[in-house]
C-alpha cells in the first residue's frame, strides 16, 4: 500500500547558480566552487552540528524543487548517453523521479557561528542551484560509503573537463577573482544540454550575480560577455 510522509525543510543552500543551467551535473565535480548551507529557525542549534568538524564530506538529502512533476515517466534519457537513450528511471540520477529527491556528497570547510543565522555550514563541491530546499545533512564515512571495488554502469567514468575555456581578459576582469577558478572549472565541463551541439548557437546562465554568455566551437569554449544580472 502506498504512503505518504510529511518532510520539514532543515535548511536552504546559498549558491552562485540562480538559474537550473550551468550546475555541475553531478557534486564533487567542480570542488573550487563554494556554498553555504543556512538553517530554518527552528533548526538554528549549534548543538545539532556537535561533533560534526570531525567529518571531512557531507551527504546533503535535498528536493528538486524546480524540476517537480505531477506524473513520472519509468525511463529517462541521462545527459551521458547524450539524451537519446532511454534508460530505467532508477538507474540514473534524474531529477524527474517519483520523488524529487536528490543526494550530494560534499566537502566540509567551515562551520561558522553566527548571531543571526545561528551555525552556517561552508561547503565546496555542491551541485545545487541557490535557494534549494535541504531534508537533511548527514556525515560522510569513508569507511562504510567509500567503495573503490563498485560498477558504475554506464557512468563509471567521470565526465572530467571536456572545454578548453577562452574568457577574453576585458571580460575575466568583470568576474570577481575569488569565483573565477569555479567559473572556469564549470564551464570546462560543458553545461551544454547534449542535445544541443551548434556552434552558432549563444548560450548563458546566472553565475555569482553575473550572466555569463559563450558559445563552443569544437572544444573550445569563449565568453562572449559578462553581464550584471538585474535584481
Amino acid at each position: 500500500m502506498a504512503q505518504e510522509f510529511l518532510m520539514q525543510v532543515i535548511a536552504h543552500i546559498q549558491s552562485d547558480f540562480s538559474t537550473k543551467f550551468g550546475v555541475p551535473r553531478q557534486s564533487g565535480l567542480v570542488d573550487a566552487l563554494e556554498a553555504r548551507v543556512l538553517f530554518e529557525p527552528p533548526f538554528q542549534n549549534a548543538d545539532a552540528l556537535r561533533g560534526l568538524e570531525g567529518f571531512s564530506h557531507l551527504w546533503l538529502v535535498w528536493v528538486f524543487d524546480q524540476a517537480i512533476r505531477t506524473a513520472w515517466s519509468p525511463t529517462v534519457r541521462p545527459p551521458r548517453l547524450g539524451g537519446n537513450t532511454r534508460m530505467g528511471v532508477f538507474a540514473t540520477r534524474s531529477p524527474f523521479r517519483p520523488n524529487p529527491i536528490a543526494l550530494s556528497a560534499v566537502r566540509l570547510t567551515g562551520i561558522e557561528q553566527t548571531p543571526d543565522r545561528g551555525p552556517i555550514l561552508h561547503i565546496r563541491g555542491a551541485d545545487l542551484m541557490d535557494g534549494t530546499p535541504i531534508l537533511d545533512i548527514k556525515p560522510y564515512i569513508p569507511y562504510a560509503d567509500c567503495h573503490p571495488e563498485a560498477l558504475g554502469g554506464f557512468a563509471s567514468a567521470p565526465a572530467g573537463e571536456v572545454l578548453a575555456v577562452h574568457i577574453p581578459p576585458e571580460l575575466l576582469s568583470k568576474i570577481p577573482p575569488d569565483r573565477r577558478a569555479a567559473l572556469m572549472g564549470v564551464l570546462a565541463q560543458d553545461p551544454r544540454p547534449h542535445y544541443q551541439q551548434s556552434a552558432s548557437r549563444v548560450y548563458g546562465f546566472g553565475f555569482a550575480g553575473l550572466e555569463i554568455k559563450f558559445s563552443v566551437d569544437g572544444d573550445t569554449l569563449t565568453v562572449l560577455d559578462v553581464l550584471s544580472q538585474t535584481p
